[in-house]
Order: structure tokens, then C-alpha cells, then sequence
């Protein structure tokens, strides 16, 4: 049985799991990502190699036992651990694995490192220009072989928007500050004493009342109703919170409606993908598929799996 270790690498926090039979066996979360090799890359690499250890002690694994460490996301960007240029769009498995870069890294480990690039979309202007590191993992793990065209919605703090084609490549995307939107906005504004983000619930005419709000009037004038909803309508949390989160997703909800893409598929953390769904079925009548929550975490391992046994 093969056994793999995937690091997914973010910008302030990093995945190490074990991996078997395309189902994670063990994950290890390490507080700190790829802006830590910016002032000191030793500190990431002693944490990766402590990680790496730890999942092999407990279960009794060699380093021979592991077939390669695959890793993506920021580990790979400019400041990274691992330097890599984006590879152009249209790009699909095919793409990802012919790019691929084996190194040994043997101040963490002797187990050969494959790092997966980022992926990128340069045209004539600002508009039609992105990029991405790590969400192209994570999409060829929820990818099923056979798709049809598809728009796939990955909300997180930079959230994209992402087509593929038949073949299943990544052939147009878009990132919006989604996340970082909904941290920032709630806690380093007037409308922190308005909005609970540990609510775990919604409520769904509210949900959608915030979203339509922002899409007729614009999301600056949107959010600071919902400090009108609680201190002159006395709305509760739980609608003064579903409010301002329709107003941040009503960029991404337009976005989709937009696309000619007919079918969407929604993954992301439950409570905005519960949310996009919800506001998709209220607003337009694209088909949409919800991925499950078991799912989604198992993304980015099973995604770089996927492309490095690509033939």
C-alpha cells in the first residue's frame, strides 16, 4: 500500500497529513506558513521535519514506507520554501504533473519532495488576469474523471472562481478577498459590535435581503445597514449577521450568474457554502452541486495525489 505525506501551504498556516488510499490517515497543523521564510525559513523547515516525524512514530512507518512528500499552495510562491513559476492557463492534470519539481530537502527529510505549481491566467488586461497557488490541488481533488463544464466556487479568505472545460482544465478564474473581507469587515470596523461570526446559523430572508441590497445599491452602502438593522430595527444577531454575509457574497453571487457556465459545483467551508447554495437557488436556475464537508478537507491531498500519479 502506497503511503504518501502531503503538505498543503499556506500563507500563515500549513497541512502535513498522511495519506493512504486517497483517505488522510493523520493531519499535523503547523501555525505558521509561507510568510514565515520571509524573516526565517529554518523555522518552517524544523517545523515540517517535526510534523513529518510525528506522523511517521505514530504509525510506526519508515521513511522508505512514504513514496514522495507532495506539496502545494504558497510553499511555492516567490517566498516560499520552494520557488516555482505559475504554470499557464488553459491547464488541467496533464499540465500540473509534467510541471512537477522533485528535490531532495534534506534538512527535513530524505524522502524526495514533489512540489506542484500554481496556476495562472495572463491576458491583454487587469480583468482577464489571475493567479493561483494551491486551489489547483484542491479542485483536481474534487474533480471527478468525466466532468462536464463546470464553474467550481472555493470560498476561502481569497475565494475563486474557477472554469474548467470538458477535459477538465482550468480554463478561466477569478479571486476575490471573500475571507479576508468577512475578518476584516467584522472586527476592524464600526460594525464589530454588529456582527458575531461565531454564529453558526443564518437566517435565510436576511441571507438574501443583504445580498440584493449590495447587488442594487453597492457593498459600501450595503454593510453599513447592517448597523442600521440592529441599532434602529433592533435585529437580532443571527439577522444583522446573515445581512452583512449576503452583502460580502453578493460579488462572488453576481460573478456566478454571469458565467455561461451552466453547472456549478460549491465547496469550501459548510457555512458559506451552505450559504452560496442557498443564494444561488433563490437568485438564478443554474444547476448546483454542494460537495460534502469530508470531502472538501480531503481536497488539496487528494488533488496533488491525483496529479502526481497522472500518466
Amino acid at each position: 500500500m502506497k503511503h504518501y505525506i502531503t503538505i498543503d501551504g499556506g500563507t500563515t498556516n500549513t497541512r502535513v497529513s498522511l495519506v493512504a488510499k486517497n483517505e488522510i490517515l493523520q493531519t499535523v497543523k503547523i501555525p505558521m506558513g509561507a510568510r514565515a521564510c520571509m524573516t526565517d525559513a529554518q523555522a518552517l523547515k524544523s517545523a515540517l521535519r517535526d510534523a513529518i516525524d510525528t506522523l511517521l512514530a505514530q504509525r510506526a512507518l519508515k521513511n522508505e514506507d512514504i513514496e514522495r512528500i507532495l506539496a502545494s499552495g504558497m510553499i511555492t510562491c516567490e517566498f516560499g520554501l520552494c520557488h516555482l513559476p505559475h504554470v499557464q492557463a488553459p491547464a488541467g492534470v496533464r499540465e500540473l504533473h509534467e510541471s512537477m519539481h522533485e528535490v531532495l530537502i534534506s534538512e527535513i527529510s530524505p524522502i524526495p519532495f514533489v512540489f506542484i505549481r500554481g496556476v495562472k491566467s495572463v491576458g491583454e488586461t487587469v480583468a482577464d488576469t489571475d493567479m493561483m497557488r494551491g486551489e489547483e490541488a484542491e479542485l483536481m481533488g474534487l474533480m471527478e474523471e468525466g466532468t462536464p463544464e463546470s464553474l467550481y466556487v472555493l470560498p476561502g479568505s481569497h475565494s475563486k472562481l474557477i472554469e474548467t472545460d470538458r477535459d477538465g482544465r482550468i480554463t478561466r478564474f477569478c479571486t476575490m478577498l471573500t475571507g479576508e473581507m468577512i475578518a476584516s469587515l467584522s472586527q476592524g470596523t464600526i460594525l464589530r459590535d454588529a456582527v458575531d461570526l461565531s454564529i453558526a446559523s443564518y437566517d435565510s430572508a436576511y441571507l438574501l435581503d443583504g445580498c440584493r441590497y449590495a447587488m442594487a445599491h453597492g457593498l459600501n452602502e450595503a454593510l453599513f445597514k447592517v448597523r442600521i438593522l440592529k441599532n434602529l430595527f433592533g435585529a437580532s444577531p443571527t439577522q444583522t449577521y446573515s445581512f452583512f454575509l449576503g452583502t460580502v457574497l453578493s460579488s462572488e453571487i453576481a460573478a456566478i450568474i454571469a458565467s455561461p457556465v451552466r453547472r456549478v459545483v460549491i465547496g469550501g467551508k459548510a457555512q458559506i457554502k451552505r450559504a452560496t447554495a442557498e443564494l444561488l437557488a433563490q437568485l438564478c436556475d443554474k444547476e448546483t452541486v454542494t460537495v460534502s464537508d469530508a470531502d472538501v478537507d480531503a481536497s488539496s491531498a487528494r488533488g496533488v495525489i491525483r496529479i502526481y500519479e497522472s500518466q
